[in-house]
């Protein structure tokens, strides 16, 4: 059996060294853009000589979410200036990104709550319903963990989505449970598999995992495989030595 030619289209040399960290970025407001990408090669994390999936040579660039300019385009100005208006702390401090059509605001932490109110209180925004509170792991980046809050007014028929990014080291963020009730089980679900920690929480448990678990299982650091399960002593092997089935 011969080996097939390399390629041209790949770079020389091994392709499955240690991706390259991505510099940060500066928004024209003055704060860091997040997430900043980091380029990463192959598809499934595969290093050395265990990848038969044929995307070993693939190299997936960087992704910087520009920074949105006026005008936004439909009702994403109305949603800005009335925020803006509510909010004045956000002048300065606010990430508009515009893709695919739809818009996410990157905010300061200690202002969520602040926004939250003004999102589902005003007049002219009424996002009355989270729908959505979940976590995000951009690893290799300074604020790698991010809350993302999908938000809908009914009586708009609007959609946006607020973004929150803290470090590992103080992954704090102000609960928005007072404000909208179901956030309560979408914090404790965030906090349970990236370890988000929502101050003031009623009462911010694990709700997936046991409670004295250990470790934050949808972190990108987390281990593959390998881990005890507590129940009858059994353990879940790593990807590379479970039974292959023919």
């Amino acid at each position: 059996m011969t080996t097939p030619p390399r390629p041209d289209n790949l770079p020389d040399g091994p392709v499955d060294q240690p991706a390259a960290q991505a510099q940060p970025v500066t928004s024209p407001a003055g704060g860091p853009v997040d997430p900043i990408g980091v380029e990463r090669r192959g598809m499934f994390g595969i290093e050395g000589t265990g990848d038969t999936t044929g995307f070993g040579g693939l190299i997936r660039e960087p992704w910087r979410p520009p920074e949105a300019t006026r005008p936004y385009g439909g009702y994403f100005d109305e949603v800005v200036d009335a925020l803006l208006a509510i909010v004045p702390e956000l002048n300065g401090q606010l990430q508009v990104v515009v893709d695919r059509d739809e818009l996410t605001l990157h905010i300061p932490r200690e202002l969520v709550a602040k926004v939250a109110r003004a999102c589902r209180d005003n007049a002219s925004l009424r996002f009355e319903l989270l729908s959505s509170l979940s976590g995000v792991d951009y690893i290799g980046t300074e604020k790698r963990l991010h809350a993302v809050y999908q938000l809908t007014s009914m009586t708009y028929r609007r959609r946006i989505r607020l973004e929150v990014s803290v470090t590992v080291e103080d992954p704090h963020i102000p609960s928005v449970t007072p404000i909208y009730p179901t956030a309560d089980w979408q914090e404790r679900e965030t906090y349970d598999m990236f370890g988000i920690v929502f101050d003031g929480h009623p009462a911010l448990t694990r709700i997936l995992m046991p409670d004295d678990w250990d470790g934050f299982p949808q972190r990108k650091d987390y281990p593959l495989g390998g881990i005890p399960v507590q129940y009858k002593g059994a353990t879940i092997p790593p990807p590379d030595e479970r039974r292959v089935y023919r």
